[in-house]
């Protein structure tokens, strides 16, 4: 089954089918029309990837917060059974052992032990110090823009942006940070084994560990007060395996970095698709941090949340779950359940209170949230001033999504604007 050959989500009598099919071009440019037809049926359904995975899909609210902070769902691979594993273990060994051991796929006590060395890195505090120069990195990409548009605002901004941050924050040389692949960044879109593109797959995870091992080098030889220094030296201690500190590096340079990319991108084509919300913003920049978090919750980038499985067979509201099958929750569907939030489907940028679930809940909430709301503030904040007059320069059909599995993102936007200032 291709993207573009893919059955109804409902019959003609609007019933869902079992299992529902997350594919297709119509999909992944607009799930929610789905997901509101999955919330009124209920709140668990079973559901096929692309990769023909099945899983469990959670959609409503309330089930999507109880499930974030269920003890009784872990993220050890170790946990799927053989159904799970015969179609999800994408990723060939021995990279699959040594890169897909990092804080999304762990439970405690490791995943607690693991999470204290990168915390205080992510700390509000600190990133409130790193501001003018996170400031500084966004005014030099928008100096390299054309004087006038149009300009591909991902290749441009967007897809260069967080990388330069992440660097900053984690300690990242620039002689490393430069010479990084963002081809790299599509190891975390499955490729099954019979693919064409497979071979490319594997040639990024090749490319990939070859450049965390540089890092890890570098930084053994050339130890500073950093992320990436503190965790190397973690592992001289025998503090973390070698696999482990491997894999924190791989979660840091790609999931760090590549769904900011992404919610950017998602940000800008919400306030573009509402030019006098964009005209709002701009005019009252005060609007930004509220606005940030109405944009997380409108089109968040962390569509769906990786793996979770019970260990033996568990009721979830009311839905029998056999143990190892893999439960996923639908961030984007809790983020608009009506039951949660009024008008959901409406972007209010002064929407308060606004308890979206873009970054997760529980134990596993992103370490990185108050780093990816500050780029995103600074990130919207200048492209806003800096850019009169933005608009698509495309029609909105089409914007073409990127096909990834947990993630929504355009690798390319196209935007007008009058003048560069």
């Amino acid at each position: 089954m291709t993207l573009h050959d893919t059955p109804p989500a409902v019959d003609d009598a609007g019933v869902l089918p079992d299992p529902v099919p997350l594919t297709g071009c119509p999909y992944k440019s607009d799930p929610y029309p789905l997901y509101e037809r999955m919330r009124e049926a209920g709140p668990v359904h079973r559901v096929v990837f692309p990769s023909g995975v099945n899983a469990w899909l959670v959609t409503g609210y309330e089930a999507a917060h109880g499930a974030l902070n269920d003890d009784r769902l872990g993220k050890d691979h170790d946990r799927g059974n053989d159904r799970w594993r015969a179609r999800a273990s994408i990723m060939p060994e021995p990279q699959h052992s040594q890169l897909q051991v990092h804080l999304l796929h762990q439970d405690p006590p490791k995943h607690t032990r693991m999470r204290r060395f990168v915390t205080d890195a992510f700390t509000p505090r600190r990133i409130d110090g790193l501001l003018p120069r996170f400031r500084e990195l966004a005014d030099a990409l928008v100096d390299a823009l054309p004087e006038t548009g149009p300009a591909d605002l991902v290749s441009g901004f967007a897809a260069r942006f967080p990388f330069q941050v992440l660097a900053e924050v984690v300690g990242l040389p620039a002689e490393l940070a430069a010479r990084f692949d963002r081809d790299w960044g599509k190891v975390v879109q499955p490729v099954g084994p019979t693919d064409p593109g497979r071979p490319a797959y594997e040639a990024r995870l090749h490319g990939l560990q070859s450049y965390i091992a540089e890092v890890v080098a570098h930084k053994r030889e050339h130890s500073d007060d950093d992320l990436l220094s503190r965790l190397v030296v973690a592992r001289d201690r025998g503090e973390l395996s070698r696999e482990e500190l491997d894999s924190m590096i791989f979660q840091l340079l790609v999931a760090g970095q590549e769904p900011v990319t992404n919610q950017i991108t998602t940000a800008l084509i919400a306030l573009l698709r509402h030019p006098d919300e964009l005209e709002r913003l701009r005019d009252d920049p005060g609007l930004l941090p509220r606005a940030v978090e109405e944009l997380l919750r409108y089109d968040s980038a962390f569509e769906l949340t990786t793996w979770r499985f019970f260990a033996e067979d568990s009721d979830l509201h009311g839905t029998e779950i056999p143990a190892g099958d893999s439960v996923i929750v639908s961030l984007c569907a809790a983020n608009r359940d009506p039951r949660r939030f009024e008008r959901p489907d409406e972007l209010d940028l002064e929407r308060s209170p606004n308890p979206h679930l873009a970054f997760g809940h529980g134990i596993h909430f992103c370490p990185g949230a108050a780093l990816a709301r500050a780029e995103l503030r600074i990130a919207l904040g200048t492209l806003l001033a800096r850019l009169p007059g933005l608009h698509l320069a495309v029609p909105d059909h089409d914007i073409q999504w990127i096909p990834a599995v947990l993630g929504r993102g355009t690798n390319h936007l196209p935007a007008g604007y009058d003048r560069r200032v």
